[in-house]
C-alpha cells in the first residue's frame, strides 16, 4: 500500500507552508484555527483592521482587496502557497494570472472563484452549460430592463445584486409597486456595485439545504474524491441565514438528486476543498440554487455535530490529507445579532447561556456592530432536530450585547 506525502513546514520558519486569506470575517477565523493546527503559517487580509481571521492569524494586512495593485503587491510580498479568497470583493483576474503564472494555488481554483464571486457566472455554468434544474432566471443592468425582467419572470420574485452575499441587496418583489424600491436597495447593498442583478422566480419548496461537498484526495491514489457531509436545513430571515441544523430529514431520492447535482457542479468547478451547495426540495425534486467554493455560514452547526467540522474538513482537503464527513450528533446553531450600530459592544450573559452541557458559543470578536451583523452563533445537541433548534436558539438569547 502506496501512500502520498504530504509535508507541512514549521511556521515563522524559512521552511513554513503558508497560507494567505482574503477576507477574514467568522468563517476564515475557524479556517486558520483549523490550519494553524496542522502547523500552517498564516496570513490574513481584509478591508478593514482587526477583523474576526486577523486576530488569530500570524500576520495580516488591511487593504482593498479589489485593487489589482494592491492585491498583486500583497501576494508578492507574501509569497503564499495557497491562496483562499473568503468573500465577493476581490480582484479575481489577479487570482487567474497567478495560477497561471504558477505563483501559488488558488482554493479551490482560480476558475471556480473567478465563476461564484458573481451570480451572473455561477447560474449560466449550472443551468446553460451543465443543464442543472435552477428557477426561472433574468438578468438585468439598468432599471428600465430590470422593469422589463421583473414582468417577464413575474410575481412574486426575488431579486438579488450579481456580486453579494449574507442577504445584502435582496428583496422580495411582491407587485410592480415594490419594483423600483428593489432595484436601488440592489445597488447600494450589493458587495460590489456593478449595476447588474438577478431576477428568480419564486420556487414553491419544502425546504432548503445546504449540501456541504468535500473534493479530497484519496490518501493511496493521489486523485480527487467527492464526499458529503449530512443535509443541513436551515432558516433564512431576507436572505441571511438565522439558524442551521443537521441532518435534515428528505427522501432517500431527493438526497440522492442533491448528491448528483452537487456532484456535478462542483467538479465543473474543479480543484479540493469544501463547497456549500444550495438546493430548494420539494418532495424528490431537487433545484440548484447557488454554490460557495469555501465554507458556508450554514455549515456553522458542524461544529458541534460532526468528527470534523466543515472548517477541519476545508484545511485538510486543501493541503492533501484524508477528510472525515461523519456525523456524531444531531444538532443546529442559532445566530447572535448585534442588535445595535455601535463600536466596543460587550457581551453578557454566558454563564447562563452555557449551563446545559450540550450548548456552545462562538463569539467572532468583530470590532463594530451593526443591528443586523452576526456578532456570534449558539450551537446545540440533542435527541431531535426540533429540540436542537430550541436549544440553540433559547442559548442564542440568553446573550445580551451591550453598548459601553
Amino acid at each position: 500500500m502506496i501512500y502520498m506525502s504530504v509535508t507541512i513546514g514549521t511556521p515563522l520558519q524559512a521552511s513554513a507552508f503558508k497560507v494567505l486569506l482574503l477576507g477574514s470575517g467568522e468563517l476564515g477565523k475557524e479556517v486558520v484555527i483549523s490550519l494553524q493546527r496542522l502547523g500552517v503559517e498564516v496570513h490574513a487580509a481584509d478591508r478593514y483592521d482587526h477583523a474576526p481571521a486577523m486576530q488569530v492569524a500570524h500576520y495580516s494586512y488591511t487593504l482593498n482587496m479589489a485593487d489589482a495593485e494592491e492585491l498583486k503587491q500583497l501576494i508578492e510580498q507574501v509569497k503564499p502557497n495557497l491562496i483562499i479568497p473568503e468573500i465577493e470583493a476581490i480582484a479575481t483576474q489577479v487570482l487567474v494570472d497567478i495560477e497561471q503564472q504558477n505563483i501559488a494555488t488558488v482554493i479551490p481554483s482560480a476558475k471556480a472563484v473567478n465563476l461564484t464571486m458573481n451570480r451572473e457566472g455561477i447560474r449560466r455554468l449550472a443551468a446553460e452549460e451543465l443543464g442543472l434544474p435552477t428557477s426561472a432566471y433574468r438578468f438585468a443592468d439598468s432599471l428600465e430592463s430590470f422593469r422589463a425582467a421583473c414582468d417577464d419572470i413575474g410575481y412574486p420574485n426575488f431579486v438579488k445584486p450579481v456580486m453579494s452575499s449574507s442577504g445584502k441587496g435582496q428583496s422580495r418583489v411582491k407587485s410592480f409597486g415594490e419594483v423600483d424600491a428593489a432595484w436601488e436597495y440592489a445597488q447600494t447593498g450589493g458587495r460590489v456595485n456593478q449595476g447588474k442583478v438577478i431576477v428568480e422566480s419564486q420556487i414553491d419548496f419544502d425546504f432548503e439545504i445546504t449540501l456541504l461537498t468535500v473534493r479530497a484526495k484519496n490518501a493511496e491514489t493521489g486523485e480527487i474524491e467527492t464526499q458529503y457531509c449530512d443535509p443541513i436545513g436551515h432558516r433564512q430571515d431576507a436572505g441571511d441565514y438565522v439558524e442551521s441544523w443537521q441532518p435534515q430529514a428528505m427522501t432517500p431520492a431527493a438526497l440522492e438528486e442533491s448528491k448528483r447535482i452537487a456532484h456535478k457542479v462542483t467538479a465543473a468547478l474543479g480543484g479540493c476543498g469544501i463547497f456549500g451547495v444550495e438546493l430548494f426540495v420539494k418532495g424528490d425534486k431537487v433545484w440548484f440554487s447557488e454554490v460557495s467554493p469555501r465554507p458556508h455560514d450554514t455549515g456553522l452547526v458542524t461544529l458541534a455535530s460532526q468528527f470534523q467540522s466543515e472548517f477541519e474538513l476545508h484545511a485538510r482537503a486543501i493541503l492533501g490529507l484524508p477528510v472525515n464527513t461523519t456525523r456524531h450528533s444531531v444538532a443546529a446553531s442559532a445566530v447572535i445579532y448585534a442588535g445595535v450600530d455601535d463600536t466596543n459592544l460587550s457581551f453578557s450573559g454566558l454563564n447562563l447561556a452555557l449551563s446545559h452541557p450540550d450548548t456552545d458559543l462562538r463569539l467572532f470578536g468583530k470590532p463594530e456592530g451593526f443591528k443586523r451583523r452576526r456578532m456570534g452563533v449558539a450551537t446545540a445537541r440533542a435527541e431531535t432536530t426540533d429540540q436542537a433548534r430550541e436549544l440553540a436558539l433559547r442559548t442564542a438569547t440568553q446573550v445580551s450585547v451591550q453598548q459601553n
